[in-house]
């Protein structure tokens, strides 16, 4: 391994001492005013590159306000913070927060034809210590690595979260003092955008304050009754009971896809039959349907080992459309995605690691949580 010590571990922002969200969003902003910014110019490059100007990104960004009040109240509040903070408007904060819900469903036809993300979640019943694991590469635009921060906050009760977001967002990638974990594989469906719902970093931050897959899978329910998903995602998670699975969501509802034999894998195409045939068109180079091969592959082998989950994300086998993914030069800088960073969370014991960089080239280092 080629290890790359000039890559440091992402920023930590601790706002757990400030008493309401509006207070907690605004030292996060303080905190992370470069990484914000470095944010907002990313997006307004991307939505540009797909002929969206930032002002109707804004203007769009307002019609999912209501569904994250319906969610939660509190999140409005800090996304008012967030905005206090860096001296923005609300609206510029908040379509960073529905980015995935404006973008056009034909995104992967386009600006990032390669999709993004490989997930895989191990009950403590198939792993080798007898750990629950959740464990992700985040392949996104390189750029957007300087934006990242890992935000240490709570929910509206109190419970301590622990998230590495694109700074300006509410949530990512996270686990609470519960020991629930969270990650994020990006589909894209024919619907997405039609209406407004639930947008998904405001549902991943929603679900930090959950104790278990059981009580999120309940609230899934009653969100797609109420103002349902603005978007496709899937959601891997798993909690310290032992449970795992990957929750897909699409403007025409959710489905569960369950754990084989203890073990859950996904990457950014829908595998649960009734949400399938509404996903929208993949493009030709992408590259989903080999990273859940090669991921399915490594984690064949029972019980499976931390080592085998950090093979998994360090997997180059497929050259630029690897699980392990680099930039590649042949395409235009708008569309060489690559892992930003990998991530691999410990729900038992509530610890997690993170690689700063592409995962093949740099160390998981332990992050710390807060708890």
């Amino acid at each position: 391994m080629n290890a790359r010590p000039e890559r440091r571990a992402f920023p930590v922002i601790d706002t757990r001492s400030f008493n309401t969200p509006y207070e907690r969003g605004k030292a996060y902003a303080s905190k992370a005013q470069r990484q914000v910014q470095q944010s907002l110019l990313t997006y307004k490059k991307l939505f540009a590159s797909c002929g969206l100007e930032w002002t109707e990104v804004c203007r769009r960004a307002t019609a999912y306000r209501d569904c994250i009040g319906w969610l939660d109240p509190h999140l409005i509040e800090e996304i008012e913070g967030i905005a206090a903070g860096t001296g923005t408007h609300f609206e510029e904060i908040l379509a960073l927060n529905c980015r995935t819900e404006i973008l056009p469903a034909s995104l992967f036809n386009n600006v990032a034809d390669s999709g993004e993300c490989t997930a895989i979640a191990v009950s403590s019943k198939s792993s080798a210590d007898g750990h629950t694991w959740l464990a992700q590469n985040w392949d996104w635009l390189g750029e957007q690595r300087f934006a990242l921060v890992v935000l240490q906050t709570m929910d509206s009760d109190g419970t301590p979260i622990s998230t590495l977001t694109e700074a300006g967002m509410l949530a990512k990638i996270g686990l609470n003092a519960r020991g629930m974990a969270v990650g994020l594989n990006i589909l894209r469906t024919l619907d997405d955008g039609a209406r407004p719902g639930i947008p998904v970093h405001a549902l991943l931050r929603h679900a930090l304050s959950f104790d278990s897959l059981s009580s999120f899978r309940n609230r899934l329910e009653v969100i797609a009754q109420g103002p349902g998903f603005g978007a496709g995602s899937n959601i891997p998670c798993a909690d310290a009971t032992g449970d795992v699975a990957c929750f897909e969501l699409s403007p025409r509802g959710w489905a569960e896809h369950p754990a084989q034999d203890g073990v859950a894998v996904h990457t950014n195409h829908f595998l649960c039959g009734p949400l399938a045939p509404r996903q929208a068109e993949l493009g030709a180079s992408l590259s989903t349907e080999s990273r859940l091969q090669s991921a399915t592959a490594h984690a064949a082998a029972r019980p499976v080992s931390v080592e085998a989950i950090e093979n998994l994300l360090r997997d180059k086998s497929d050259g630029f459309t690897s699980i392990c993914r680099s930039p590649d030069p042949s395409l235009p800088a708008e569309a060489r995605l690559e892992t930003v960073a990998g991530i691999r969370t410990d729900c038992t014991e509530r610890r997690w690691w993170i690689a700063p960089d592409i995962p093949s080239q740099v160390r998981f280092e332990e992050a710390p949580t807060g708890f």
